[in-house]
């Protein structure tokens, strides 16, 4: 059914131009979009919403384009792994985000410090681990479609699910978690 919800609303805007069936689009899928880039960025904020306004940006420039052989969340995921990798190649960065990143923390929670720890480990990964691992363990995503949001192939991805998933578990028994 909320398939069928997605297709109804880009056909609206695709057809019709409707920009309240977009509002619709991007209130359902701004927080996971948002999320991918927090994750993707080590929690940098500004940078996040910066890049998931551009995702929408190109998905509605470009929603004509969608031609329903994937979901629309997996599309507009595409695209949104697009833009990030596009800003990274701007910023001349081939190998790694800056891992001082991981210390920029909005929110003084009690939890911050996990938050903390949880970035630094992921800035210990290398950028296509890092997006699997945050696909699949905190979007939830199935290895299948981060196959179709990466362009990686399934058995590279579990690759590198395995080896940043070994990566952060080493990380943060070192800093005091339980494994």
């Amino acid at each position: 059914m909320a398939e069928f919800s997605d297709i109804a609303l880009v056909t609206q805007v695709a057809v019709f131009h409707n920009k309240k069936a977009f509002d619709q689009l991007v209130r359902k899928y701004q927080s996971p979009v948002r999320r991918f880039f927090l994750n993707q960025t080590m929690g940098d904020e500004q940078l996040s919403d910066d890049l998931a306004q551009e995702t929408f940006i190109k998905a509605y420039v470009n929603i004509t384009k969608f031609r329903g052989m994937s979901s629309f969340s997996t599309w507009l995921m595409r695209i949104a792994y697009n833009v990030f990798y596009d800003s990274v190649r701007a910023r001349k960065q081939t190998d790694d985000i800056d891992a001082s990143a991981a210390v920029r923390m909005s929110s003084p929670s009690g939890d911050s410090n996990l938050k903390m720890d949880v970035y630094a480990a992921l800035a210990l990964l290398k950028p296509s681990e890092r997006t699997c691992v945050t696909l699949q363990l905190i979007d939830g995503y199935p290895i299948e479609q981060i196959s179709k949001i990466t362009g990686i192939p399934e058995n590279t991805i579990k690759s590198h699910l395995k080896r940043g998933k070994e990566k952060m578990a080493n990380y943060l028994k070192e800093n005091g978690y339980d494994r």
